[in-house]
């Protein structure tokens, strides 16, 4: 795989991205504070149509605009009738345009990063591995705007170990945190198979909140769509908040079907989901993970 190397002369393209982000944010944060508004119009309807539905009188609070509200109910169809789940709606249009991917490390990596690093750009279609050098994260987002990255990845290490991984969405967000652990390369695996290049099949288990929801997006979203005939698989198993990915290729054999791992493997955990990107400091935390949640077994997140 070719290494992505950000030219010397990518101000110019920058100080475009520069303005196109700022109406970008500009409508974002317009669309933000409508949501309020279009969530109270939801609830005040909704009261208006289990009244009718069930024959009960209007509350006195809603007799005054209870005529606008019915032909508001009148004109609702299945699409509009709902708020929007999503806070912001990042990802409206995947699976219009295939993403791609770059994925980088923190400063001065160590040969075991670096390996990882290879290995999860194998793991992602779409994905080109970067070396970070002396660029800050600043530059490095816009650079990866003015090009038309998609997502940004970067692993970062203590004592040569892989322990977080931050994924961030362009333009706008969501960027999300995990921890990492026991993470397993793919020489360190017996046996393991070689590498396959195919558009990998998704598993999601076990991810039921809404929190769970917006971080299956944000992993699901980072791949392409897959043929029916793809033999590649990556699962990502949520067990107690702490999310088990494994890699395999399978095989069909008669009435059986033979797993074989690739990897590598490791386990997540999210603790941090922030609205923005990863360079906006300003933006909002979505949900982040407090000490004091961690003593709170039986209180899930995903």
């Amino acid at each position: 795989r070719q290494k992505l190397h950000l030219p010397r002369y990518f101000v110019y393209f920058v100080s475009m991205s520069a303005r196109q982000l700022a109406r970008l944010r500009r409508e974002y944060i317009y669309r933000r504070s409508l949501q309020g508004k279009d969530k109270e119009l939801y609830e005040k309807k909704k009261i208006i149509r289990d009244c009718l539905k069930e024959g009960k009188p209007i509350p006195p609070e809603l007799r005054g605009e209870a005529q606008q509200l019915k032909a508001s109910i009148s004109l609702d169809d299945a699409l509009t009738s709902l708020p929007e789940d999503d806070l912001d709606n990042e990802y409206q249009n995947a699976g219009l345009v295939d993403p791609k991917v770059m994925i980088t490390t923190s400063y001065s990596p160590s040969q075991k990063l670096a390996e990882f690093v290879k290995e999860m750009s194998l793991v992602i279609p779409n994905s080109v591995r970067m070396n970070r050098g002396s660029y800050s994260i600043k530059q490095l987002m816009e650079a990866c705007r003015s090009h038309g990255v998609s997502d940004v990845i970067i692993i970062h290490e203590s004592k040569g170990i892989p322990d977080s991984m931050i994924v961030s969405h362009l333009p706008l967000g969501p960027t999300a945190y995990f921890g990492l652990f026991n993470v397993v390369a793919r020489h360190e695996i017996e046996e393991v198979a070689n590498m396959s290049l195919q558009n990998p099949h998704l598993i999601f288990n076990n991810f039921t909140t809404k929190l769970g929801a917006r971080t299956t997006n944000v992993l699901k979203y980072l791949f392409p769509p897959c043929k029916d005939d793809s033999t590649r698989v990556l699962t990502f198993s949520n067990d107690k908040d702490f999310i088990s990915f494994r890699h395999h290729t399978f095989k069909k054999t008669h009435n059986k079907v033979e797993l074989t791992e690739i990897g590598p493997r490791f386990e997540m955990r999210l603790f941090r989901l922030k609205l923005g990107t990863l360079e906006m400091k300003e933006s909002e935390d979505e949900w982040v993970l407090r000490p004091y949640m961690n003593t709170a077994y039986k209180r899930l997140v995903l």
